[in-house]
């Protein structure tokens, strides 16, 4: 019922075209695309809230599809089945996908059917509020332009190195956390502890947060003030 509501109300975000249309076969990867540009959507439907979290397939498989580039954009829907209206509609690009906002399930036990088999969640949570560009919100419809104008914008966040967009990700989930419009460098190295967990590998987070705020800046989504303040652009979370 849910892919039959996105066949028929659903344009295109990428491009604007006002018709998806359906993958007739089970393609392994998405469940629609674009005739006029090509891009592919998969759709992921929960009933009730949507909340931080949806259910995925096999946890191996999705992070062999985030590392090699594969994935197509998602679809996430929430509904109200008493009601059959949709309640949350978002739209999420495919390379806000980094492994860690995929999270490991337990494994099947043994006495299960595919006994072992292990499954993950998408951590919705954990993507920037840029990359979660809602279509519906709450019930309420948001304007088409202005959710093709969000895609397009997030796009000057796309980098094909997933470690390098997993950093670059991780810093601008800190910076949206920072409640003041103007902060200071001071502020984000607040986020070190949370950071080096993330990161164990890296023993210059520092550093690391000083060259992703510098990318950050390059991209248009803060300006820099003076040394060691900056300021998020007006529209950096709308």
């Amino acid at each position: 019922m849910t892919e039959g509501w996105v066949k028929s109300n659903m344009f295109c975000p990428r491009c604007g075209n006002l018709k998806i249309e359906q993958f007739t076969n089970n393609k392994p990867v998405a469940d629609f695309f674009c005739s006029k540009c090509n891009n592919q959507y998969e759709l992921k439907s929960k009933s009730g809230r949507l909340g931080g979290k949806v259910n995925d397939g096999a946890y191996n498989t999705m992070i062999e599809r985030i590392k090699s580039d594969i994935n197509p954009d998602f679809f996430f829907l929430s509904y109200e089945p008493e009601k059959q209206k949709v309640t949350s509609f978002v739209v999420v690009p495919k390379y806000f996908f980094v492994p860690n906002i995929i999270e490991e399930r337990e494994p099947l036990a043994e006495t299960a059917r595919r006994a072992g088999w292990t499954g993950c969640n998408i951590l919705l949570n954990a993507i920037p509020a840029q990359g979660r560009i809602f279509i519906i919100r709450n019930g309420v419809e948001e304007n088409r332009e202005t959710v093709i104008t969000k895609l397009s914008r997030s796009r000057s966040l796309e980098i094909r190195d997933v470690e390098a967009r997993g950093w670059l990700f991780d810093v601008l989930n800190c910076v949206n956390a920072i409640a003041d419009d103007v902060f200071t460098l001071d502020k984000v190295y607040e986020y070190e502890p949370l950071l080096s967990a993330k990161h164990p590998g890296n023993n210059n987070i520092k550093a690391k947060i000083r060259q992703q705020l510098q990318l950050l800046r390059d991209k248009g989504y803060i300006e820099f003030l003076a040394r060691g303040r900056y300021k998020k652009y007006e529209d950096v979370l709308k």
